[in-house]
């Protein structure tokens, strides 16, 4: 059959999508875009906010129209939350966020009997975790490496542990050998995700944390790089920066989630941290790593946000000097507390505090970029557009260069000027080790 995924949302997700190709291509199958005719349309949703859930249904009525005798499947978390929902649309097959094998025997024992089929689980009464074949089929330069599925957080304005249920985790071991595969499959660089990754190990016997993990994995891939996805603050301690800083390909890149930098927010949110001590953890990563890129997330207009609240997080953000932060207005998401929450922020405001915190955002990115000028950096390249090779140092600063053939070539490129969300440079040297 020829089969077209369309997926939304994180890099779970994606991780999801590229396996489920993977083993579709096993089964025989021919994978074709989602914007060709198909005979199985699959839809990998998500269900974040209420705009995903809306792009969600939109990706499952087009591919109906594009192809009315086509199956249309719909898996992930957005069915997972809302199943009444999902159902009211014109899918042929409903599932949910889990066991992707299992999706794709129903996705071809559907398109053989013709019969509509809903086949949902309760994630929380999942205790395994999937192992599914990690790496993409596109350009073998970087590779997702999932290790970690669910989430008990509970934060106020978040379903995503409805959908995903408890935490479960890939056994160190494990995932050393599927980060070995990946370099020998030809990749360069593994990102090492799940979908809270610092619970990683605590449904695991002798509960291995996320740095035993992180050097299992490293010093099964001495010539990779290892990078890693979100963490959460608390994460971050003084032996968990010693023992990663051990590591020498470990990308010195660290998304930090934020979400507030102001106090009384982040306790309605309930984040379990507070902004003392996720300065903490941003010292100890400047301390332990030499330059390192902190990134974050940030939510605006969450309800009962004052604007001297809002103003505590710009004086925040600003002292951290991020090199790069993800700007939300707080979505509104049904069967959440805060949903119910007084003091909800209207949508105009949110808009004129995402602006302002988008300026101080670039001002920080800016910065971070220009302070690179005139260094010479490992560039790991991935393409080439318009007359420049794009490509990524550990640090994840985007770099582009002339040159020819580089796809998958690491170059020491010297920084010559900034833009503003990239650098321009020069190659000095040719390949690294």
């Amino acid at each position: 059959m020829r089969v077209a995924i369309h997926t939304l949302g994180c890099k779970v997700n994606q991780y999801e999508s590229q396996a489920m190709e993977t083993l579709l291509l096993a089964r025989g199958h021919h994978l074709v875009p989602f914007t060709d005719q198909a005979d199985v349309y699959i839809v990998n949703s998500c269900t974040v906010t209420a705009t995903s859930d809306k792009k969600s249904r939109q990706a499952v009525r087009q591919a109906r129209k594009r192809a009315p005798g086509a199956l249309v499947a719909l898996c992930g978390c957005y069915p997972q939350v809302s199943p009444e929902q999902a159902q009211a649309l014109e899918a042929d097959l409903i599932a949910g966020s889990g066991d992707r094998r299992a999706f794709l025997d129903l996705v071809e024992q559907v398109a053989a009997s013709g019969t509509p089929t809903v086949a949902l689980d309760d994630p929380f009464r999942r205790k395994s975790f999937e192992a599914l074949p990690a790496g993409g089929l596109e350009g073998r330069t970087r590779a997702m490496l999932k290790v970690e599925d669910g989430c008990t957080n509970f934060c106020s304005y978040c379903i995503i542990p409805y959908a995903r249920g408890a935490v479960r985790s890939l056994p160190p071991s494990s995932a050393a050998a599927q980060a070995q595969a990946l370099g020998a499959a030809g990749y360069r660089e593994i990102v090492v995700t799940g979908i809270e990754l610092s619970a990683y190990g605590r449904d695991l016997p002798g509960r291995p944390g996320l740095a035993d993990l992180v050097e299992a994995v490293c010093q099964a891939v001495p010539g990779l790089r290892v990078r890693l996805g979100s963490l959460e603050p608390r994460t971050v301690t003084e032996d968990f920066c010693r023992r990663l800083a051990a590591l020498p390909n470990l990308c010195p890149h660290f998304h930090l989630s934020l979400q507030s930098g102001c106090d009384a927010t982040l306790a309605r949110m309930k984040r379990k941290y507070d902004t003392a001590r996720y300065r903490q953890s941003v010292d100890l990563l400047r301390a332990h790593f030499g330059r390192p890129a902190l990134t974050t997330d940030l939510i605006l207009g969450f309800p009962g946000e004052t604007e001297e609240e809002f103003q505590q997080t710009l004086a925040f953000v600003r002292s951290c000097g991020f090199a790069r932060m993800h700007l939300f207005p707080y979505s509104r998401r049904k069967g959440t507390p805060a949903a119910a929450m007084a003091g909800q922020v209207p949508n105009a405001e949110k808009a004129r505090r995402v602006r302002l915190a988008g300026a101080a955002a670039a001002a920080a990115e800016r910065s971070w970029l220009t302070s690179w000028v005139g260094q010479a950096v490992p560039v790991l390249f991935e393409e080439e557009k318009e007359g420049f090779w794009r490509g990524y140092t550990p640090q994840y600063l985007e770099v582009l260069a002339r040159g020819t053939g580089l796809h998958n070539q690491i170059k020491t490129v010297t920084i010559t000027a900034a833009g503003d969300t990239q650098v321009f440079g020069a190659i000095t040297q040719e390949e690294n080790p």
